[in-house]
């Protein structure tokens, strides 16, 4: 795994930097976005560049390549399922909450129309 997914002599600097910094990070910008109810390419946007501060920590504290292609796309990978999670959970939170006459949760991360129970 080492050389693909990250450059560090340890994993764990990548689960550190990129998971759980980065991601928490990521987790908190697509909150933020949905909560302002814009759209998703809104996220994408921010998250790019996130990845590219995701990929500064690295190269400032640990040696890391700054301009690799392939460890940024790598990078931005694991930030964009991290930050969509993060807004489709919050967009279903916000649907279900204020819409709760239109709108159940199905998962934590979608919702359904309710059901017109009419009798007669």
């Amino acid at each position: 795994m080492q050389g693909f997914l990250y450059e560090e002599q340890s994993i764990w600097l990548f689960l550190f930097i990129t998971v759980v910094l980065g991601g928490s990070a990521a987790w908190m910008t697509g909150r933020a976005i949905a909560i302002t109810w814009r759209p998703f390419w809104n996220l994408v946007v921010y998250l790019l560049i996130l990845t590219a501060a995701v990929r500064f920590i690295h190269f400032a504290l640990f040696q890391g390549t700054l301009i690799s292609l392939h460890y940024y796309i790598v990078d931005a990978i694991v930030v964009l399922i991290i930050g969509s999670l993060g807004y489709r959970y919050n967009q279903t939170k916000l649907m279900t909450s204020q819409y709760r006459w239109l709108y159940e949760r199905t998962s934590p991360f979608g919702w359904k129309e309710k059901s017109s129970h009419t009798n007669g």
